[in-house]
């Protein structure tokens, strides 16, 4: 079976009504062996606050050192979404392995009447993806009510209740009382619950946890704010301190943890969800046999908090004009949102709204603060409301400006036209809203391999060997390389669109085809993007790209955009200029490791007095290094994490050290620092140092801070675990696409942190989280990574992938040779490695087989080296 069969299969359970109870769920779980018992879960109720303090509390536990699973509704971009481990989205194939093994169970259900539901057999299957990725413990956020929820057909080890209001009174009951008591019921003997529940459902939840016997413990605001006071069972006091930057605030705790926390979720409602986390995490590692609850160390509650990053809501997307993302949809929520939006000083407010036809849009409006002006427009499911009717809901909310538009993403770029850079730009209304204007922001357009070599480069090539000449830039030598020119690319895209977008490419001469839930579907279940693959000439894109400027309008504008960026295809007068000199712009350059450690897996040791630091760089800046990369702390699996003043006391000395070699003073090179603590890049900074090298790839927002505020370049990696976990074997549909969307994430972090994109370089993280394999295919599949627009970065050098190939540890300086060249020529910007002088071989060769070695003056037209040239440095051809 297909995923997208499986999608589609598992959307259409949508008709089926939800009806209370867990024993269909419990049923399937039987049906597919009862996965549950093999899992420890933690079960997240309430009204408001769920998803939140779920994320908050499954980050917490994954920096204690645990496998945690994630579950989580509704899903913003894909299905798989909601079931998470460790981070990672399930894999679209384990989807369609559970739904082909259940399907005709549960058609034989639905022909006798008594079908599932879409949210039954979604929670089914994540929990049994959970046993089979035999993740430590898995969180659960309920979806509706509790007692008679999906999630609820699990045993949990800790609970939680983050509040109460009235919501779904159909269902869950006419007043508090009965919405808290049918919340409060996922209560078990034994199975410690935390709330901050206040008044009569805090009354009615401690009634309920009593009677069920379970130890119940409560988070409330502290002394002078709105909350429960004092009382036995009270564990901590959180207290809101406000913003600290554009994405996050500070919290602080008081009671069984005491401090001051960071998240990266602004609003005075977090302050309640982070405390709740925090004390759910506590009590799930006291439960899971790690000690007591105070075995949590506390730095795993610091970067637990401060990196738990939940996309959609209140989300800052730029700050010139402030620009928020948040799928309030009622009143109440927009109410919480004006008072987290009053945290900002801006001038002017656009609103952009879109939302379903069932809501209360003049309500929700009229909690929101004053606007100046307004767009609406229509998501793209069969629930949206007419944008005229939201426009006229809108009016009656007292905006006088509004417009009536159509498509989210141009609704949300024709509101941040209007404004000045002081203002603010809020879209607003719906999940599905957020989820179009973010795949809008984030859409990438890949360039596929199709062979090793730059495709323009192949045709001039080409064309050059049968005599036609293209030794100059004019029309007839253009138009020569782009008839003959084929590039591949592949996006997502709605449905509709991607229906347009290959049906224009195919007019025009190229050829196109929709994969997934797309393929002659139209519509797509579920407000799923469909992946779209496109080849043509670079002349043909020229076609396709006029068609939709001038057919398709607006909602095409940022797509043919796109797609000209990535063919090259430039309309603009403006100049595409690199903000400096960098090494790494007209070829690839090489990054030499230096570790100033006792434990690195290849180089440990060797550096580790100043003597020998200097000793070491003189030896790479005579090979031709560009870039000397400076460590003070071990990643390597088993690898026992440095105090921070431990490694500035390694790094700092040592940049000291080396910026004194006249060698280093009278060449080009950069010295880069290998940190993932702000406080010592920071210290690296001051010392000398010209970037910075993340691991983590920018997981700490003080991170962000200290690199925007020195304006430096920074490599962003890929990574799961740092120092790497052996035991993590992480799943990827596609290792190349599902790295590039990652790193989109954290480029969207670093840009709002007031990160210059043209500083950033990425690296794929090979060895960390991949298998052989994997790292491989991420080498010769290099090129695709310019779907970013940034350089990139291969750090393979005597990596265990080598194994694959029967490379022991001691011999794997010929592979990493080789690895070398080929990366560089299928067009890696860096590479890292401990050998210079035999990579920066290999990379010469590469750049001389792929014809540019001569443009930079590597050689005289009879062959012989030039003296005063080379490709980076001419000690490559001693």
């Amino acid at each position: 079976m297909h995923y997208h069969e499986a999608a589609a299969f598992l959307f259409d359970l949508r008709r089926f009504s939800v009806k209370p109870g867990t024993e269909r769920v419990a049923a399937l779980l039987d049906q597919v062996g009862n996965p549950e018992e093999d899992v420890s879960f933690v079960q997240v109720a309430g009204s408001n606050g769920k998803g939140s303090t779920a994320r908050m509390t499954e980050s917490i536990l994954r920096e204690a050192g645990l496998s945690v699973g994630l579950y989580t509704s509704p899903h913003l971009s894909a299905l798989a979404d909601r079931v998470r481990v460790d981070g990672l989205a399930m894999t679209e194939a384990a989807i369609a392995d559970f739904v082909e093994e259940v399907k005709p169970w549960l058609v034989e259900r639905a022909a006798n009447g008594e079908p599932l539901t879409f949210f039954e057999v979604v929670t089914a299957m994540a929990i049994h993806d959970f046993a089979r990725r035999e993740v430590d413990v898995a969180v659960l956020e309920v979806g509706l009510g509790g007692e008679y929820d999906a999630t609820s057909a699990v045993d949990p080890v800790a609970t939680a209740v983050t509040n109460v209001s009235l919501e779904h009174t159909a269902v869950l009951g006419d007043t508090i009382a009965e919405i808290a008591r049918t919340k409060a019921r996922i209560a078990d003997a034994g199975v410690p619950l935390v709330t901050a529940c206040e008044g009569e459902a805090l009354s009615v939840v401690r009634e309920v946890a009593n009677d069920a016997g379970a130890p119940i413990a409560t988070v409330a605001r502290a002394s002078g704010s709105s909350g429960n006071g004092e009382t036995d069972d009270q564990t901590l006091s959180v207290a809101y301190e406000g913003r600290v930057s554009p994405t996050d605030a500070e919290v602080t705790l008081a009671g069984e943890v005491d401090g001051t926390y960071r998240i990266p979720l602004v609003g005075d409602h977090q302050a309640t969800n982070a405390g709740i986390a925090v004390a759910l995490a506590r009590r799930t590692a006291g439960a899971l046999g790690n000690g007591t609850d105070a075995s949590l160390p506390d730095e795993a509650v610091r970067d637990g908090l401060a990196r738990a990053t939940w996309p959609g809501r209140f989300e800052v997307v730029d700050t010139a004009p402030l620009t928020v993302l948040d799928g309030a949809h009622n009143p109440a929520a927009c109410r919480t949102l004006a008072g987290t939006l009053a945290e900002y000083d801006y001038d002017d407010l656009h609103l952009v709204y879109g939302a379903m036809h069932d809501k209360d849009h003049v309500g929700a409006a009229s909690a929101l603060p004053d606007a100046d002006s307004a767009v609406t427009c229509r998501p793209d499911l069969d629930r949206a409301e007419d944008p005229e009717v939201l426009a006229a809901a809108l009016r009656t909310a007292g905006v006088d400006d509004v417009t009536a538009g159509d498509d989210v993403a141009a609704a949300l770029e024709t509101a941040v036209e209007r404004a000045d850079l002081g203002d603010c730009v809020l879209l607003v209304g719906s999940l599905f809203a957020v989820a179009e204007a973010r795949a809008a922001r984030m859409r990438t357009v890949t360039p596929r391999t199709v062979s090793g070599s730059d495709p323009d480069a192949n045709a001039a090539r080409a064309l050059d060997i049968g005599g036609v000449p293209t030794g100059d830039e004019s029309g007839a030598s253009r138009r020569r390389r782009e008839g003959i020119d084929h590039r591949v690319l592949s996006l997502r895209l709605r449905g509709d669109r991607a229906e347009r977008l290959t049906a224009a490419l195919r007019e025009a001469g190229g050829d196109a085809a929709i994969g997934g839930l797309g393929a002659g579907e139209g519509r797509v279940p579920g407000g799923e993007y469909v992946p779209v693959t496109l080849a043509g000439t670079v002349g043909e894109y020229r076609e396709l790209l006029g068609r939709l400027r001038e057919r398709e309008g607006e909602e095409f504008a940022g797509i043919a955009g796109d797609i000209a960026d990535r063919v090259g295809i430039d309309d603009s007068d403006a100049a595409d200029s690199a903000p400096d000199d960098y090494p790494w712009i007209d070829g690839t350059a090489i990054m030499g490791v230096l570790n100033v450690t006792p434990d690195s897996f290849h180089d440990g040791g060797r550096h580790a007095g100043p003597d020998d630091a200097v000793a070491g760089v003189e030896r790479m800046v005579e090979a031709g290094v560009d870039v000397v990369d400076v460590g003070g702390e071990s990643t390597r699996p088993g690898a026992e994490p440095v105090p921070v003043d431990e490694e500035i006391d390694r790094v700092v000395p040592t940049l000291e050290a080396i910026q004194s070699v006249p060698a280093v003073a009278d060449s080009n090179v950069l010295i880069s620092v290998d940190t993932r603590k702000p406080a010592v890049a920071a210290a690296a900074l001051d010392a000398g140092a010209d970037i910075i090298n993340d691991v983590t790839g920018l997981a700490d927002p003080e991170m962000r801070e200290v690199v925007a505020d020195a304006g430096c370049p920074v490599v962003v990696m890929h990574s799961l675990d740092a120092p790497v976990d052996p035991t993590n074997d992480p799943e990827y549909d596609d290792v190349v696409d599902d790295v590039i969307a990652a790193l989109r994430e954290r480029l969207a972090l670093a840009e709002t942190a007031g990160i210059d994109r043209e500083k950033v370089i990425v690296d794929p993280g090979l060895g960390f989280g991949k298998s052989a394999t994997e790292a491989f295919d991420l080498i010769d599949r290099v090129g695709e990574f310019a779907a970013l627009d940034c350089p990139v970065l291969i750090g393979h050098s005597h990596k265990s992938m080598y194994g694959a190939v029967g490379r022991g540890e001691d011999d794997r300086e010929h592979a990493t040779v080789a690895a070398t060249a080929l990366a560089a020529d299928r067009g890696a910007d860096i590479v890292r490695a401990h050998d210079i002088a035999e990579n920066r071989a290999a990379v010469d060769v590469a750049a001389a087989v792929n014809g540019s070695l001569r443009e930079r003056g590597g050689a005289d037209e009879n062959g012989d080296g030039d003296p005063e040239g080379g490709a980076k440095g001419n000690a490559a051809g001693e």
